[in-house]
């Protein structure tokens, strides 16, 4: 990572804009990925889609953000301070949905980082089903990655998404044929108690397979976590694989580090400086 005294020769430091709900926990959502981003060195502006009173236990409310406003918010972002790569979080509705790719249909050379925020872990929907259909004909085509964890894998596809790996590569080849650039899939819902694999899949047929020990217990806000330390990555010109690479061991470094005990799953906890982020 670089230093100030490097940004102030004229070169424009990563932008990534992030667009997203906000958890009063601070655990996920936009308020972990400017973390993720701050962390990293990564310029992190915000487009906030809803506002949710949450804990770890159960989502209570929602009040969604109009689509007219998310939309303002993103092209405010624009221009200024200008975006090298979205990221997308909590999309909550159909209009929104829309309202992201216009703003992208108009932003040229700006790569979009989709993570399919679609249930809480309680189980209330957290985006509409006229929205995850608005997601997959909208968005996954103008996608340089998608990052479903495996129920988000199995409820866009419509496939069970085995956790022997069989029909989680035959899913995310349909978001692929759907024209994502890449899928990340991530396996931390699996069954295997001792281990986690991923799988990175790209449309020109690359295949990775990340695999590590699983950990006890359960942590929160990882998801958002790592597609924001992916999209800073990207910003900053790595090229795919690296970019998710470095952000899986970004974020096993967070976890690494004491976490907040919550009421129902470990809180990451705050920023790590960028020289222990790799």
């Amino acid at each position: 990572m670089k230093d100030s005294s490097e940004w102030l020769s004229g070169e424009t430091r990563p932008r990534v804009l992030c667009v997203g709900g906000i958890d009063p926990t601070g655990a996920s959502g936009l308020v972990a990925d400017l973390r993720a981003l701050h962390s990293l060195g990564i310029f992190g502006s915000v487009a906030v889609t809803a506002t949710t009173a949450q804990t770890s236990l159960s989502v209570s409310e929602v009040l969604p953000v109009s689509a007219s406003l998310v939309e303002a918010q993103m092209e405010a972002a624009l221009r200024e301070p200008g975006v090298d790569v979205m990221k997308t979080g909590m999309l909550v509705s159909e209009d929104t949905v829309g309202a992201v790719e216009r703003v992208l249909l108009g932003a040229k050379g700006v790569r979009l980082v989709l993570d399919p925020v679609l249930l809480s872990t309680s189980g209330r929907r957290l985006l509409s089903t006229d929205g995850m259909h608005e997601l997959r004909q909208r968005l996954i085509p103008r996608a340089a990655l998608v990052t479903p964890n495996l129920p988000e894998l199995a409820a866009l596809t419509g496939r069970a998404a085995d956790p022997s790996g069989v029909d989680i590569e035959v899913a995310g080849e349909e978001l692929l044929l759907l024209g994502a650039g890449a899928v990340l899939i991530k396996g931390g819902h699996g069954g295997d108690e001792g281990r986690v694999v991923d799988l990175l899949m790209t449309a020109d047929g690359d295949r990775h397979i990340i695999e590590r020990s699983r950990r006890k217990g359960s942590f929160r806000g990882t998801g958002c976590t790592l597609a924001s330390a992916i999209a800073g990555y990207l910003a900053e010109g790595r090229t795919l694989r690296d970019a998710v690479s470095r952000a899986r061991d970004y974020l096993e470094a967070t976890m690494d580090a004491p976490p907040l005990a919550g009421l129902g799953a470990f809180l990451l906890p705050g920023v790590l400086s960028p020289s222990s982020a790799g």
